[in-house]
This record gives structure tokens, C-alpha cells and sequence, in this order.
């Protein structure tokens, strides 16, 4: 029953470094804030690699397919950062976690759209429940009109769960191009690779069109270094539940961080929540586990 705190645990440094980057808003804009999580998450990644190959675990082989998929899922996961980041602004930390919520139905549907994998019908009653909860959260009290749920929160906060979603497809396609070793250093592997490419790109980018904004995510080391510490231990946490414990499982488990994000929504940021947003962020949750349990 390890793999029980190890998830809870996983869920919660996941959802303090996301509320850490979110604080930063006052010194960096988005773009920089999401790039934190990887200029300090990977040497961190990357010692523990060679701290574990020191200590004799045997390093993995690598596939050539590893590397397209790798760059492919780093990318994705920067674009799906800077775009929650992006719907905390429109609207406030929890609400945005809770349309992001959204990237295990948007996963089932890329894998019916690309794989050919359809839902059970179980899983297709929670899509549409989640998609409801959606639609309700992204209204906000107002009339259900189109202008009204194409709010920027609500865009921004999907599109982050679409693009994590894609994420997380090349993430496990690159574990699975790694043979040998424990699933764990696996995974260790791939984040270090996935964190040291994210800081390459991502930094590159920076540096040619908002150098002003690179420089201080340097100069404010204090505030950003610990959203790199996070991001290690969520992802190592991740990684670890799932090596002991199926995946369906692990994933029902982690949406607890939402009941952490609106805990720390209340009462460390100070945002409150009317009872139609909670009742809609209710439906999503529903809707996400109902496609994790039955789809």
C-alpha cells in the first residue's frame, strides 16, 4: 500500500509548484515562470541519475524513437505550462487547475482519433459529465452562450489539458524506448533528458525574444529555485507510485490534487469560490474519474 502516500505526496508537490509559479506572476510573466521548472528541475534530475549509476544501477538502453518522442512531449508540456499559467490570470489558481482537469478525457478522445482505442461506455457517460462541468464552470453564472464559455480561462485552462495530455503520450512512448533497469531510473532518465531539452529550448527562446524576462528568473533564484525542487520530487513521485501500482489506480488516486488545490486556493492564496464553481468543478472531477474507472 505504498504507492497510497507516495500518490497523495506526488499530488501535492505537484500542486504547491504550480501555486509557486503562479506567485511569481508579480516578477515574471508567464513564459518565464513556466521555464523555472526546468533550468532548476534539471541538474536536480540530473544528479540524481548520476548519483543512482554511481550507486550501480545500470543504465537503460536508448532507442532511436526515444528522441522524437522526448522532444516532442518536452514541447508540449512547455506550451501546456505557459497556458495554465496564462488561465490563472483570467480567472484564479483553482478554476484553472480544474479545466486543465480535463486532460484524461481529452487523452481518451486523441487516443479514438489517432489510435482507434474508443471508450467503454462508462467512459463516454463521464466525458460528457465533464464536459457539462465544464461548460458550467467556464459560464460563470452567466447565460450559457457561446461568448459567455469561450471565455479566455476557459480556452487557455483546456488547452493546457489537451497539450499535457499530448505530453504525457510522448513522456510514456520515450520510457518504453528505454530497455533495461528499473522503472523508476527509467523514468528518472526521461525527465532528466526531458528537463535538460525544455531548458535548452525553452531558454533559447527566451533569451532571443525576452532576455530582460530569462535574467530574472536568475536574479529571483529564492522564489524559483524551489518550483524546480517541486517538480523533481512530483515527477519522481509519479514515476515511483506507477512502478508499484497500476496506472488507472495511480491516476484515481491523483485527482485528490484537486481537493489540494482548492484547500490551498482557500487558504494560502486567499481565493474563494462560489457554490455554482464548486458544484461545476464537482461535475468535471466526476466526469475525469468516471473515465479513468470505466472508460
Amino acid at each position: 500500500m505504498l504507492w497510497i502516500p507516495i500518490t497523495i505526496a506526488a499530488a501535492g508537490f505537484q500542486t504547491a509548484r504550480t501555486a509557486l509559479q503562479h506567485r511569481l506572476r508579480d516578477v515574471l510573466n508567464p513564459s518565464a515562470a513556466g521555464f523555472v521548472r526546468y533550468v532548476y528541475g534539471a541538474p536536480i534530475a540530473l544528479l540524481a541519475v548520476a548519483a543512482a549509476w554511481v550507486a550501480g544501477v545500470s543504465m537503460p538502453s536508448v532507442a532511436a524513437r526515444f528522441w522524437p518522442a522526448i522532444i516532442a512531449g518536452g514541447v508540449a508540456q512547455i506550451l501546456g505550462t505557459v497556458a495554465l499559467l496564462r488561465a490563472f490570470a483570467h480567472r484564479d489558481f483553482a478554476v484553472g487547475t480544474v479545466f486543465a482537469k480535463t486532460e484524461v478525457v481529452q487523452v481518451a478522445v486523441f487516443s479514438l482519433a489517432v489510435l482507434g482505442e474508443p471508450l467503454r461506455f462508462g467512459g463516454w457517460l463521464g466525458a460528457a459529465v465533464c464536459t457539462v462541468g465544464v461548460v458550467l464552470l467556464a459560464a460563470h453564472g452567466q447565460r450559457l452562450t457561446w461568448s459567455a464559455v469561450r471565455q479566455p480561462a476557459a480556452l487557455y485552462g483546456l488547452a493546457a489539458g489537451g497539450l499535457f495530455g499530448l505530453a504525457a503520450i510522448g513522456i510514456r512512448g520515450a520510457t518504453k524506448a528505454l530497455d533495461g533497469g528499473p522503472v523508476v531510473f527509467k523514468a528518472l532518465v526521461t525527465l532528466a533528458v526531458m528537463n535538460s531539452a525544455q531548458t535548452v529550448i525553452h531558454g533559447g527562446w527566451l533569451a532571443w525574444r525576452d532576455r530582460a524576462q530569462l535574467g530574472r528568473t536568475f536574479t529571483h533564484w529564492r522564489r524559483t529555485l524551489p518550483v524546480g525542487v517541486l517538480s523533481v520530487c512530483g515527477s519522481a513521485g509519479w514515476a515511483w507510485a506507477l512502478a508499484l501500482e497500476n496506472a488507472a489506480k495511480v491516476r484515481t488516486l491523483g485527482q485528490v490534487e484537486l481537493l489540494i488545490t482548492f484547500t490551498v486556493s482557500h487558504r494560502l492564496l486567499g481565493e474563494r469560490h462560489e457554490r455554482g464553481e464548486m458544484a461545476a468543478s464537482a461535475l468535471v472531477l466526476a466526469g475525469v474519474l468516471a473515465v479513468v474507472l470505466l472508460g
